[in-house]
C-alpha cells in the first residue's frame, strides 16, 4: 500500500467561551504502515456529544482532557479497508474511539465489530452506542426499577436521556 493521506481534525489551543473555528486545525497525515494483525479502518460516522466539551480545557474531570495538538477521539462507525487481521476481515464493520480522522490503522483490540445488516451503521453511535449503553446501565444496574414503580427522566432533551 502507498502512502495514504487523511484529515483529522486537532484541538490547537483551549476554546475560551463557545469553540470556534480558530480553536482546531484540520490537517493531512499519512496513515502508518501497518502490519501482521492489524487492519486499517476507514471512519463513515463519528459522533459530537456534550461530554466533549468539557474535554476541551485542561484539568481533573471524571474524563481526561483532549490532547493539545492531537487528534480529537471520539466514538466513530469505520469500515475496515484493508486487513492483515483475520478476525476483522475487509468490509467488516467496527465501533472505536478513534473518531474526527478519516482513516485509522488498529491491531483489532480497541474495535467493536457489528453486523450493520439490521440496522443503519450509524445508530451505532446513538442507541445502540455509547449513549444507549449508558441509558441502559443507569436504568437497568444502578436505578433498578421494580413492578409498579415509576421513571422520571427529568433532562431527556440529550441522547442518553431520550434512549
Amino acid at each position: 500500500m502507498g502512502k495514504k493521506k487523511v484529515r483529522e481534525i486537532r484541538l490547537k489551543q483551549w476554546p475560551r467561551g463557545l469553540p470556534g473555528h480558530a480553536d482546531f486545525d484540520i490537517l493531512e497525515t499519512e496513515v502508518p504502515a501497518y502490519g501482521e494483525g492489524e487492519v486499517l479502518v476507514r471512519n463513515l460516522y463519528m459522533s459530537v456529544d456534550p461530554y466533549m466539551r468539557g474535554r476541551m480545557r485542561p484539568g481533573r474531570s471524571y474524563i481526561a482532557p483532549f490532547e493539545l495538538g492531537k487528534p480529537l477521539d471520539g466514538q466513530a462507525v469505520g469500515v475496515v479497508l484493508e486487513s492483515r487481521n483475520p478476525t476483522l476481515p475487509q468490509g467488516a464493520h467496527v465501533l472505536s474511539d478513534k473518531g474526527f480522522r478519516e482513516a485509522f490503522v488498529s491491531d483489532g483490540t480497541d474495535l467493536e465489530r457489528f453486523d450493520p445488516s439490521s440496522h443503519p451503521a450509524s445508530v451505532y453511535l446513538g442507541v445502540l452506542g455509547m449513549p444507549g449503553r449508558a441509558a441502559y446501565a443507569g436504568l437497568k444496574e444502578i436505578g433498578r426499577p421494580e413492578p409498579g414503580e415509576t421513571v422520571y427522566v427529568s433532562a431527556a432533551a440529550g441522547a442518553v436521556g431520550r434512549a
